[in-house]
């Protein structure tokens, strides 16, 4: 009976002890477990500084994605970045973070220009193809002349010409009318009036005149 007393006593210590490792383990395994879930993000990471939860930069820079934070960084500063993120409304930052990576590469690509030179290129493209559509439609526009002048009239018009195509087919041309002798000027017309009239008192004096001299 003794025996059995300790077999007993001995097999419920080995149960604990068993007990009181796993227990630890566990602890242990959950603590490397929250450790690896909290992962810094990028800016944590370049400022060496311990990544909460309430970290303004962890959803938008990611720990995969050094260089974007890194850039940014460098031409803005992390006050700042946060400053204009926290203005944003939370809907935006997403938006507001990715322009800010734009502007911060251009930036560094050109220290002089930054975005104006893109600004300027895009202006220039969108000059060259204003320029292009507009030949584009004088292109047209002649295609639409020369189809005209080549004798391609509507159908409304075509119906209109028929008849009158029809007449002068069918009908000689008329014959031209010969001009009438030229009449005289009223000047021509007075002078004979004149002459007639002058001729006839002539004629009316002899006649007067030479009866008186018989006479005498």
């Amino acid at each position: 009976l003794r025996l059995r007393e300790r077999i007993e006593e001995v097999g419920k210590k080995i149960k604990r002890e068993a007990d009181v490792v796993a227990d630890r383990t566990g602890r242990r395994l959950g603590l490397v477990g929250t450790l690896n879930t909290i992962t810094p993000c990028a800016a944590c990471k370049l400022l060496r500084r311990r990544c909460s939860q309430d970290c303004p930069f962890a959803p938008y820079f990611s720990p995969h994605e050094p260089q974007r934070f890194a850039s940014v960084h460098k031409v803005f500063g992390a006050s700042n970045i946060s400053k204009m993120l926290m203005e944003v409304p939370e809907s935006q930052r997403a938006d507001a973070a990715n322009s800010l990576v734009y502007e911060a590469d251009l930036r560094l690509r050109d220290p002089i220009y930054g975005c104006m030179g893109a600004i300027s290129a895009l202006h220039q493209q969108v000059q060259a193809l204003e320029f292009e559509l507009q030949a584009v439609r004088a292109e047209i526009l002649k295609h639409k002349y020369r189809q005209a002048s080549a004798g391609v009239i509507p159908t409304s018009h075509a119906a209109l010409l028929a008849p009158s195509e029809e007449v002068s087919m069918a009908a000689p041309p008329p014959r031209p009318v010969s001009s009438p002798p030229p009449v005289l000027g009223s000047s021509s017309s007075f002078i004979y009036t004149s002459l007639d009239s002058s001729s006839t008192t002539m004629n009316h004096n002899n006649l007067y005149f030479g009866r008186n001299n018989g006479e005498w």
